[in-house]
């Protein structure tokens, strides 16, 4: 694919080197149009070195390829990071006094943009109404992430991460592949996951005990949010089932909300007939209360306290594994499994008998604990498989592990 990737001129222009690295990595062929002002914070000898291209700003550079109007017309994506408030007006105003901007215009592609300035200029009506005209122009304009920004004020105006961008930009460059492909009547999309179904469970489900109080778990759904990340990233259509997230989801993925673990059962058993394959990245609570109470269960000095019965939930991921049985398809379903260790066995003793009981094709299993994984943004896990594969280690970001995930699961559906 062929990707132009427009950097303005704020500080977060080094990010973009980083994201520039993922495009290429992922075998694009990026053009990087910083602007002027974008070299004042990342010289164009980066742009050039890692895009392996002649980094060019002006219209009047490369006259003899009509480089102002080539670039936008043979582009498949262009994606613009940092987009300051200076360029989403001179965007929202139709401006051409530089290469990004011919490039903008010229451009019948999908478009990204993401934004990052401080927050007063994100907020102030002037960005909100340039934004609102770009996206009603078709514009995928994503919201800046909330954060620390430049000093040591914090809000919402800070460059998403590169991962986030990344996903989102591939995820709208393949949802407009499909859609020419559905149209010529061939193989849609491209990447690991092209053309793939694929649905991700993530976060922790509660189950209610009163309208007040619930029994849950620590998941944050950061490392399933990471693997739908991922997964659109690699070219599929991800549905994303999500109990509790703290993180955003992903732009791009059909996105689910439920509130139990049977909830969670019912989303997941309905979309998996559809899909090629299921990811079950969610914390789901082994247990519920047998009862509800429709009102708060008070304290009372006058009566005994009463215990709270617990039942057994479905085993989601077992009951997914005997679906796509009955089915005789060739699904891959990937499980994961939060483990701690005790007198009976390590980790990955645990792990292999789960992933021998499940029947999954893929266990992901991680050791945790009140200071481990939950929450974080760093991971460490093993890669079990059902045929056999050595076991594979994968520790770093939870965006890093999410990607070892996907190129396992897209071998597990070529295999099958």
């Amino acid at each position: 694919m062929r990707v132009v990737l427009g950097v303005g001129g704020g500080i977060a222009a080094y990010k973009a080197a980083s994201l520039l690295r993922l495009f290429t990595e992922a075998g694009h062929d990026v053009t990087a149009v910083p602007t002027e002002a974008a070299l004042r914070f990342v010289g164009k000898a980066t742009w050039e070195a890692l895009s392996g291209k002649p980094v060019r700003v002006g219209v009047f550079e490369a006259v003899e390829t009509v480089n102002h109007v080539r670039l936008g017309h043979e582009a498949d994506l262009v994606v613009v990071a940092p987009a300051t408030a200076d360029l989403l007006a001179r965007a929202a105003g139709g401006h051409a006094d530089d290469l990004l901007t011919n490039t903008l215009l010229m451009a019948r592609c999908p478009v990204v943009m993401a934004p990052a300035m401080h927050t007063e200029m994100w907020r102030h009506p002037a960005t909100q109404a340039n934004v609102a005209v770009l996206r009603d122009r078709g514009v995928h304009v994503l919201d800046p992430a909330e954060g620390r920004l430049t000093g040591k004020d914090s809000g919402p105006g800070r460059l998403p991460d590169p991962e986030e961008i990344f996903a989102a930009a591939l995820g709208l460059a393949s949802g407009a592949g499909r859609a020419a492909a559905h149209d010529a009547d061939h193989a849609p999309g491209e990447g690991l996951l092209a053309g793939r179904r694929v649905v991700v469970s993530a976060g922790g489900t509660r189950e209610a005990i009163d309208p007040v109080r619930f029994l849950g778990n620590r998941s944050s759904g950061k490392q399933g949010v990471a693997v739908a990340r991922a997964a659109l990233a690699a070219g599929a259509s991800v549905t994303l089932v999500a109990a509790h997230l703290e993180v955003a989801p992903p732009e791009g993925a059909e996105l689910v909300n439920v509130e139990s673990a049977l909830e969670l059962r019912d989303a997941m058993v309905e979309r998996a007939a559809a899909a090629d394959a299921i990811v079950m990245a969610a914390a789901v609570a082994d247990f519920r209360p047998a009862r509800h109470s429709n009102a708060k269960i008070k304290k009372r000095d006058d009566a005994p306290d009463q215990p709270i019965e617990l039942v057994r939930n479905p085993d989601v991921l077992v009951e997914l594994v005997r679906q796509r049985e009955a089915a005789g398809t060739k699904q891959v379903v990937v499980g994961f499994a939060a483990e701690t260790g005790d007198e009976a066995g390590d980790v990955l003793a645990y792990g292999r008998a789960k992933l021998e009981r499940k029947g999954c094709e893929l266990l992901v299993v991680n050791e945790v604990g009140t200071d481990r994984v939950f929450g974080l943004d760093e991971n460490s896990v093993t890669i079990l498989s059902k045929d056999g594969t050595a076991p594979e280690h994968v520790a770093g970001s939870k965006d890093e592990v999410a990607r070892a995930v996907v190129v396992r699961l897209a071998r597990a559906l070529d295999a099958r």
